[in-house]
């Protein structure tokens, strides 16, 4: 039963003008919005959802699936009010059994409305914007994990707000230095030492972007060493290259590593939506696969752009005799690598090749596969984007290729972890004359051997992650 929190004035006048801050208010439609209102309608299976801002005195729907042409309701009359007076999601069962929902007329008049769940749209500084919320004409419930689900959305329609916001202050910021250059009158010394400044201060901006689309580090896994690596390619254009892992139900985690086409800020936009979107599937849809098929229609219902991705999905499972059952599913990614030893004591490369697998966005008919191996002590599973194998060695400028790949991986002197690949394959990129034309995200996991795991401080798990940027000629004359 919902219990109402009361909001104080200074409180209320902050989070209006927090709304305010972000200019989304009686904007036009948006297909991102748009998206995240029928994913929600889809992924719960309700008729209606929506992305709503709670203004001073109304309700205004930046996306709706379901209810027509409605574009605003007062405050009043809208149920939305209610989730911000209470601290994370609100669920109400049965709104005919909730005092503060019953007299709603959304709930007495022609919608009918039993079902109501929203999480809020929170900002850093704990402001509520608004809500992504779902409804129904029927009394139903939601799982914890549903609720997750829900506020993954919230998180996701967040992020997207602040990429954009960003973006227009940086777009004013450059409008408001090209006028100031207008109205002054320099000699071309001044003008180029300018112009530098403000080149520099948007590399920052497309780098700090650029980290923003990445986990800011890898979680603590029991019994797993992860290392992680981004290289990318350009201090000018934001890549499209992501990974991520994190926790599920029970004692399973997730993994992904995925690299969006084109760059740029339709990339970026691409990237942020389909990291999002495998972390809220994951905790709804029951297999890789299935994780798949849904960000595989997320991506679909972009009207704005033709973006489409590659991406490996995976599920780690501990087993009781130690290491994990791994299953993975990919959309027409480069395979990944299972490292470990032979019988004879030499080092065993084997690709986890999954036939089928089609790009993630191009046809709403893609299928996708999946592949299950067990990642036993001292072994090592490495994920890659094509930036890797399209890199180019020698004298001759090859790329180095799958072969290649695999070669090198052969003749690394003796198997270690996750850690010491990933530190091996950053050496071999720092050596290329021209080092890696494209951007490239390593994800690399491995299983310590018994040995290593006594030598580890008890209940720490070994993590690494670093990242690397060109330098620019430029750089170097000042």
């Amino acid at each position: 039963m919902l219990r109402e929190n009361a909001v104080g004035p200074d409180t209320e006048s902050a989070r209006i003008a927090a709304v305010r801050r972000y200019e989304i208010l009686d904007t036009p439609p948006d297909g991102f919005f748009d998206r995240v209102a029928r994913l929600a309608a889809r992924t719960f299976q309700v008729p209606i959802a929506a992305v709503t801002f709670v203004d001073s005195d109304r309700i205004w729907f930046k996306a709706r699936h379901g209810l027509g042409d409605v574009t605003e309701i007062s405050r009043a009359d809208g149920l939305c009010g209610l989730a911000l007076l209470r601290d994370g999601p609100l669920v109400i069962p049965d709104t005919r059994q909730d005092p503060l929902a019953m007299g709603n007329p959304m709930v007495t008049g022609g919608l009918g409305i039993r079902f109501y769940a929203a999480a809020p749209i929170v900002t850093a500084d704990g402001h509520k914007l608004g809500t992504v919320n779902i409804l129904d004409t029927r009394p139903r419930t939601l799982s914890p994990e549903d609720v997750t689900a829900l506020e993954d959305l919230a998180a996701i329609v967040l992020d997207e707000m602040e990429l954009r916001l960003t973006a227009l202050r940086a777009l004013r910021r450059e409008q408001e230095r090209r006028q100031a250059v207008v109205r002054q009158v320099e000699d071309e010394r001044a003008a180029r030492l300018r112009a530098e400044r403000d080149r520099r201060v948007l590399e920052s901006l497309t780098s700090t972007l650029q980290r923003t689309l990445l986990p800011p580090a890898l979680p603590a896994v029991p019994g797993l060493e992860l290392a992680c690596h981004y290289h990318a390619a350009s201090v000018h254009d934001l890549g499209g290259d992501f990974y991520d892992v994190f926790p599920l139900d029970g004692d399973r985690w997730a993994f992904l590593l995925g690299d969006v086409c084109g760059k740029g800020p339709d990339a970026a936009t691409v990237t942020a939506l389909a990291r999002h979107t495998l972390r809220a599937a994951a905790h709804h849809a029951p297999d890789p696969v299935a994780v798949l098929d849904t960000l595989n229609q997320a991506l679909l219902g972009d009207t704005l752009t033709s973006k489409f991705c590659t991406a490996i999905f995976g599920v780690l499972t501990p087993r009781e005799e130690g290491g994990f059952e791994v299953e993975i599913a990919t959309g027409g990614h480069p395979p990944a690598y299972h490292l470990g030893s032979s019988p004879d004591g030499g080092p065993r490369v084997s690709a986890v090749g999954l036939e089928g697998g089609m790009l993630i966005g191009a046809l709403p008919e893609a299928r996708f596969r999946s592949r299950t191996v067990v990642l036993a002590p001292g072994e090592v599973l490495l994920l890659y984007t094509d930036g890797l194998i399209e890199a180019r060695a020698g004298e001759d400028r090859q790329m180095i290729g799958d072969e290649g790949l695999a070669a090198f991986l052969a003749r690394r002197r003796g198997l270690g972890g996750a850690a010491g690949l990933v530190e091996d394959i950053v050496d071999l990129l720092d050596s290329l004359p021209e080092g890696a034309e494209d951007d490239v995200a390593l994800l690399a996991l491995s299983v310590p051997t018994a040995e290593e795991a006594e030598r580890q401080t008890p209940g720490v798990t070994s993590t690494a992650h670093t990242t690397t940027l060109p330098t620019d000629a430029t750089d170097e004359e000042h």
